[in-house]
Parts: C-alpha cells; structure tokens; sequence
C-alpha cells in the first residue's frame, strides 16, 4: 500500500532501523535515532543497488516519488542512476577545484623537488592515482578508497612505490585540509594497511681489500676521458650520482679545492661543500682540459649542453665485471660511511655532513653547510690517500691502515 504524508508523520523510531514502502522500489528507511532517509532499490545486471534520495521533510513524498521517476528513465536508458550521480558530483568537483587531482597538481607545485625526482612522483600519481580517484571530492574520499589504490599496485608487487605514493596522497589530504577542501586526512588510517615494502639497500663494497681491487678496475677503466673521470672522483667525493655528473664547473674552484653544489640541485635543498682532496683536484685538471670550455664537468658524449648519460657510471662498472649486487654509483656512500667510521675513525656527525644528510645540533637546529668545515677537509684528504693505498695494495697480506681514534672537535689541538 502506497504511503501517505500522514503516515509518514505518525511514524517512530523503534528499537532497530525500519522500512516503510511505498512501491517500485521505493521505501522510506528509519533509523534508530530518528532521521528519515527516501531509497530507492533497483537492479543492474542481476545486482541489487540501493540509491539514496534525500532526507525527509527536505524531501517530500512527491518530489521523492518524482526522483524515483527520474532514476527509473536512465535506467530504461541503459544509465545506471548511482554511476551518472558519481559522474556527476566528479564533474562539480573538478569544476570548483575541489577534486583530488585538481587538489594534488596545486599541491605539486609548491614542491622544491629534483626535476628529476618531481617527474617521477607525477608518473605514480597519473597512472595509479588519478584514474581511480582523481576526479571525486577529496572531502569524500575515504581510507578503503586510498588502500584500493595501494592494492593494484601492490598486485604488480610493487611494494616500496606504494608506500611513496601513499606518502604523497597523505600530503595533499593534509594541504586538501588545510585549504579548507577537506575535513580530514584518511590516510593516516591506512597505518599498518599496506605490505611492508622489503628492505633495499644501494650495494656497496665495505671490506678494504675488495675495495681496492674495485679501484685497481676503475683506474685501469678504458671508456672515455670523462668516464674515467666520473670513475676516479665516485669513490672520492662519495657525492649522489645525479649530483655528480650534472657538476657544473662554475661550482668548482681548483685554487681553492671546493666543489660548492647548489641548494636546487640537492636531495634535501640544502646547498653542500665538497673538499676537494689532493687527487681529486689533479683529476678534474686534466679533464678541465677536454670539457672546461662548456658548462657541465661531465659532458654528454654527443653535446656538451647536456652533462653525461646517468646509467654511464653503472653501464662501465657492469662492463668491468661488476654486478649490480655487487656495486652501485649510489653504493659509493655507504662505502665512505662505513670505511670512514671503522677504518679512518671519525665521528659519524663528521661524516654525516659530508654525506649532506640532515644533522641536528643538541637544540633540534640544523647545523649549515660550513660546520665543521675543517675536519671535513682533513678527512676529505686523509680518504683520498687512504683510498690510494688500498689501490696499491695488490694483496689481501698487504698492511693496509688500521682503526683509529675520532678527531676531536678543536683539530688544532690534536696531537
């Protein structure tokens, strides 16, 4: 029997939500506290599929009955009324700049990144993110919205992208909040969700008599001057490969032995000093005179207005025999870290700032770029001659230097 207004007003909340039908489909459900909400039930390829109409008084029996009309026509049409509501709402969102990828592109740039890096995070988010989601409100996404993200890529294994990705999602929902675009972050929900992404370290060689049979290799490499450049300086500097060979020589002052690297070519923004030792001086003064009269330290083999290839370090230590388990551009740093802590003793604060990670004084305060600029410069040397014996040492039997204790703070009262 069809409802009544009447009807309608007399009804109460009981103990458990009701369901007064009116027919077609339609019914009025009452909830446990009171609220009365029009649905309207249908079919779509054999599964069933509530749409919700609105709330009564706001909408009245009439224009509830008239909606239920309007939903059964696209239905006829082959329009399944919930997906043109969906379709509909993303198209509102995206008009008034409150869709998660309008949301996302505004977040995107604000960001310092690497180009490089950038470039990267933009692929992740338009192939994973943006057809999923990228068109609906972020007020109304929700955890299980963002984790169905993180499960495709999963599915293709891609375990570590996912974390990164869903680091990123979680910036924008907290830029989406603070703009006033959404309520809440739902990603910080997602902790513990996702398949822990397996550890992967850079490979790196860290015993002293396998190191200098690697560095026998480099030197004896016989690729192109600046190849062979890149080679002998990787292991010295310990700097990150892209930071390496987009080295500009007007960062570089030979007289002065420092590579200054700039804040926009960093990982961290922070612009970086990099003593340069003895030998590295003499290496890059030979090559100064193949490649000193363009921009780029290492230029590319083809143009010098475009600084060498980035697998062209990896591609010469796999031609020298050197598998990617076995060494890396990148493993270079963990080599340093390592040798410079155990073998050469020096304070890991020390080494960290060579390293440009992000050191904290006792305060919590980043420490510049210049601190502890004098024991960096002695260590930079001491690392380079080390590395030199180790290179000469053509035998595990052969003595090679021994552990030794930290410098202290004030170099110059040492011993």
């Amino acid at each position: 029997m069809p409802l009544t207004d009447a009807a309608i007003r007399r009804a109460k909340p009981a103990d458990k939500p009701q369901k007064l039908a009116d027919g077609g489909g339609l019914f009025l459900l009452i909830t446990v506290a009171g609220a009365k909400s029009w649905r309207w039930k249908y079919r779509v390829a054999g599964k069933e599929k509530l749409l919700t109409l609105g709330l009564y008084p706001d909408v009245s029996l009439a224009k509830a009955r008239e909606a239920r009309e309007d939903a059964r026509r696209l239905l006829a049409s082959g329009v399944d009324p919930s997906e043109h509501r969906k379709a509909a709402t993303a198209s509102r969102a995206v008009a008034d700049g409150e869709s998660f990828e309008v949301i996302t592109r505004e977040w995107l740039a604000g960001r310092p990144w690497v180009p490089a890096y950038g470039k990267k995070v933009i692929a992740w988010l338009e192939n994973d993110v943006f057809p999923y989601i990228g068109a609906r409100r972020a007020r109304d996404l929700k955890a299980s919205d963002f984790l169905q993200v993180a499960r495709r890529m999963e599915a293709r294994e891609a375990f570590e992208s996912a974390h990164r990705v869903m680091q990123n999602c979680g910036q924008v929902m907290r830029y989406a909040v603070a703009t006033d675009r959404a309520e809440r972050n739902p990603v910080a929900d997602l902790r513990g969700a996702l398949v822990p992404a397996p550890e992967k370290n850079h490979a790196a060689i860290v015993d002293p008599v396998q190191l200098g049979g690697l560095l026998r290799a480099l030197h004896a490499y016989h690729g192109t001057p600046v190849v062979q450049a890149a080679l002998k300086l990787a292991p010295m500097v310990f700097v990150r490969p892209g930071e390496l060979r987009q080295a500009e020589w007007t960062e570089v002052d030979l007289n002065a032995a420092v590579w200054s690297i700039p804040a926009a070519r960093m990982k961290m923004r922070q612009a970086h000093i990099v003593p340069l030792a003895r030998q590295a001086v003499e290496v890059l003064r030979e090559l100064q005179q193949i490649t000193g009269h363009g921009q780029y330290v290492f230029a590319g083999g083809r143009t010098d207005k475009r600084p060498m290839s980035e697998v062209a370090v990896l591609a010469a230590l796999r031609v020298m025999g050197f598998d990617k388990d076995t060494v890396t551009g990148h493993g270079f740093r963990a080599t340093a870290r390592t040798l410079l802590d155990e073998v050469l003793g020096y304070r890991p604060d020390i080494i960290e700032h060579q390293l440009a990670h992000a050191v904290k004084d006792p305060n919590g305060r980043a420490y510049n770029r210049t601190t502890h600029m004098a024991e960096r410069v002695r260590m930079m040397q001491e690392w380079a001659d080390y590395l030199d014996q180790l290179q000469i040492s053509a035998s595990p039997s052969t003595p090679l230097p021994g552990p030794r204790r930290a410098y202290p703070v004030d170099v110059s009262s040492e011993a």
